[in-house]
């Protein structure tokens, strides 16, 4: 062995590839960012996740001790698949873009709607006048 071993990192020692989520992990992750963006709560749920992504095995321990908590509103089973899921860092990217994914389908069909709205408002006043 030499000396250089013993005070240098090996980059390769500690590359960890994170699997591909199965077909029910994805579902839980799509189940939650489609709640997130329903509670119009996606830009304080992105600043969370943005902050955190650094800790995010801390957090996903720290949900852990929640699950007591947490049992009362969701699936056990599904809840600790959910705790699984964040210790990986590539996970919660992948949660962050299935929100801003989510969120801008949500504001797409707001528009429309809006759009709809104002068309059928004009009609009805050329109509009136």
């Amino acid at each position: 062995m030499a000396i250089k071993d013993l005070f240098f990192w090996r980059k390769e020692s500690f590359k960890i590839e994170s699997a591909p989520l199965t077909p029910e992990q994805e579902q839980i992750l799509d189940r939650i960012a489609k709640k997130v963006v329903y509670w119009k709560m996606t830009t304080p749920a992105i600043l969370f996740l943005e902050s955190v992504k650094p800790m995010n095995y801390v957090g996903s321990q720290m949900l852990v001790f929640f699950e007591p908590f947490v049992q009362t509103l969701f699936n056990v089973k599904e809840y600790n698949e959910f705790i699984k899921i964040m210790e990986e860092r590539e996970n919660v990217e992948r949660l962050l873009v299935k929100i801003e994914k989510f969120d801008a389908e949500v504001e797409e069909k707001e528009r429309e709607e809006k759009k709809r709205r104002k068309e059928q408002k004009k009609k009805r006043d050329m109509g009136v006048g």
